[in-house]
């Protein structure tokens, strides 16, 4: 099984949308879990980002011609009866000596054999060669992926102002709307599909194998996505949902702030300066020039709710502060740990008391590392804690 073994020979097949659907959430799930796979991965997205930044070139007419005929004079017999005997002696010093020629390390070639400089200079023309075949390949293949297939669902949703039938294609830079009667589905490359309600503006921003992203501007999407952490994003006027493996419903009001609720997996609720670590069954808020709020399990009480937005977004200040921390349940842990970046001093402590009240820390993790906000003991705290989070 998938979740049991490692994926690595799946990951090529995976980052080109060339395994099924269960395959994909297979390898997807795994990739989640093992840090030595994600490693692979990154390896090869890193492969592909640098396939991205060549320039496809068309090779001239008579490159091979030209490589066979340097390999064919260099193999030649008479071509090495004829080479001067100074040049030889003078080669052969320098590989002894390991030293270079053009930038060639010779020493570290084959031991006793020198390399002619035509085999040397046909092998970069094969090397470049490939590269811009596979730069071009790349772009081939990203031209055929820049747009993703959109199904009609209800109503009569329009690409771009332009009415869609039955199915359509949402193209880099084009806007999906739906009107109050409409609704659509989006195929996400190969990683997953997003579901849009009623009344929804959505544009297809970037797809390539290392990043998808679309821009919700209002209304409300549903999102379902196998794909490695990191891989889909989705714009909103105040934060950006980064997934990580999940299910998540997103929604964005006139006045452009946002609701995340997640149903499965985890999503990161983030901009520049502010990161929420939302789990399946909790939700988290965002507004325009704050950015994420706390995030909360929605079946906390009504005291901890209203006071938890108070004191994100309406200046509570300690008064709110207090109540949340006094109505925390165990499961609420999710909440004080995000909170203890977000106070200082005095607050912090309050923080941190009740966090360990409701789950003692490991061993290892101290009160002033934590009060210092020591990475590593804040990621061993929250992993011993994941187990209540998702329950």
């Amino acid at each position: 099984m998938f979740g049991q073994q490692h994926v690595k020979k799946q990951l090529t097949a995976y980052a080109h949308g060339e395994l099924s659907a269960a395959q994909s959430a297979r390898v997807a799930a795994h990739l989640g879990a093992c840090e030595r796979c994600r490693s692979a991965f990154a390896e090869i997205a890193h492969g592909i980002r640098l396939l991205e930044s060549l320039t496809p070139r068309v090779a001239p007419a008579n490159l091979w011609d030209d490589i066979e005929a340097a390999l064919a004079q260099e193999a030649s017999p008479q071509a090495k009866q004829t080479e001067r005997p100074a040049r030889r002696a003078a080669r052969e010093n320098n590989v002894r000596r390991g030293g270079r020629r053009g930038g060639w390390s010779l020493g570290n070639l084959r031991p006793g054999r020198v390399i002619g400089w035509r085999p040397a200079l046909a092998a970069s023309l094969v090397l470049l060669f490939v590269l811009g075949a596979g730069g071009a390949s790349w772009f081939h293949l990203r031209s055929t992926r820049a747009s993703w297939e959109v199904a009609r669902l209800q109503g009569a949703p329009s690409i771009d102002a332009d009415r869609m039938g039955s199915t359509g294609r949402l193209a880099i830079g084009e806007w999906l709307e739906t009107d109050a009667n409409s609704r659509a589905q989006i195929k996400v490359a190969d990683i997953g599909q997003v579901e849009v309600d009623p009344g929804t503006r959505i544009r297809l921003v970037e797809t390539r194998l290392t990043e998808h992203r679309l821009e919700l501007a209002r209304g409300r999407m549903h999102a379902t996505i196998f794909a490695p952490p990191r891989l889909f994003f989705v714009d909103t006027p105040s934060a950006v949902a980064a997934d990580l493996g999940c299910a998540y419903t997103l929604e964005v009001d006139d006045a452009g702030h946002s609701v995340l609720h997640v149903t499965a997996g985890w999503v990161a609720f983030e901009t520049k300066d502010r990161e929420s670590v939302v789990p399946a069954g909790a939700a988290c808020l965002t507004r325009p020039g704050v950015g994420p709020g706390t995030p909360f399990f929605e079946d906390a009480s009504e005291l901890f709710l209203d006071s938890l937005a108070k004191f994100d977004f309406a200046g509570g200040g300690v008064d709110a502060l207090g109540a949340v921390i006094d109505e925390a349940r165990p499961r609420d842990t999710l909440t004080l740990w995000h909170l203890l970046a977000r106070v200082e001093g005095d607050e912090r402590l309050r923080v941190y008391e009740r966090l360990a009240a409701l789950a003692p820390p490991p061993a290892g993790v101290t009160r002033d590392g934590i009060m210092r906000l020591d990475p590593a003991m804040l990621r061993e705290w929250k992993a011993q804690m994941e187990a209540t989070w998702l329950t």
